[in-house]
């Protein structure tokens, strides 16, 4: 059973660490091999240009493939990442980001997601993450 978006935020504020919730992410949808988030646009979150951080994108893309995971099975079981990539193409500045996650694999023990960046509908960022699963089903 795939979680709702509304599951997925009660994951994000259940399981992640307070300076991840600061991000003010927010789970838009579900479904079953991936998951939407919004990481609204703050000057807290930007570096000097004006430009959003790369460390607040690596981490919105990081907790969106943990609530795909979490969708794709149907709850939160724990679980680290143990590998991401990131490239970045275009600054972000005054714009909310779209976070995409697709799940690529989901094993019995590893995950693996292709997580697309987006701001005025243009791709800002992209990343691959790898997951170990902790607790198996």
């Amino acid at each position: 059973m795939t979680l709702s978006a509304a599951d997925g935020n009660a994951v994000l504020k259940d399981n992640f660490a307070p300076w991840v919730q600061d991000l003010g992410l927010v789970v838009e949808e579900t479904g079953e091999l991936m998951a939407v988030l919004r990481l609204p646009w703050s000057a807290r979150l930007a570096r000097e240009g004006g430009a959003l951080s790369g460390q607040a994108l690596m981490a919105a893309a990081d907790t969106a493939t943990v609530i795909a995971v979490s969708a794709a099975r149907g709850a939160y079981v724990p679980m680290t990442t143990v590998q991401q990539s990131s490239t970045f193409q275009r600054p972000v500045v005054d714009a909310d980001v779209i976070v995409t996650a697709r799940l690529t694999k989901l094993g019995r023990s590893m995950a693996f997601a292709d997580v697309a960046m987006t701001a005025n509908g243009s791709v800002a960022a992209h990343a691959t993450t790898v997951y170990v699963l902790l607790d198996r089903p």
